[in-house]
């Protein structure tokens, strides 16, 4: 019985499991270039050369600092998990 009812629900099973594992694999894509070390350090410098630049002000560099260092820690904390460079 399990393996008639396993085979009639197929059709709709089949692409719902498919599409949670695209949505996975995309999440786990944007996570990572989110949290990139090298990604990460890219943006500090162009912050950086915005700040400087006059285009924004020290309050809005202090407060996108402070997210992307925390980025930064996420990525580096996840590549010492995981063995990476």
């Amino acid at each position: 019985m399990g393996l008639l009812r396993k085979l009639l629900l197929a059709p709709v099973e089949l692409p719902i499991t498919g599409a949670l594992w695209i949505v996975e694999k995309i999440a786990e894509t944007a996570e990572s270039e989110l949290t990139d070390p090298g990604t990460v350090r890219r943006l500090l410098r162009g912050l950086e050369q915005q700040l400087e630049a006059g285009e924004i002000t020290e309050e809005e560099y202090e407060f996108a600092e402070e997210i992307l260092l925390d980025r930064l820690k996420r990525g580096q904390a996840a590549e010492a998990r995981s063995g990476g460079p």
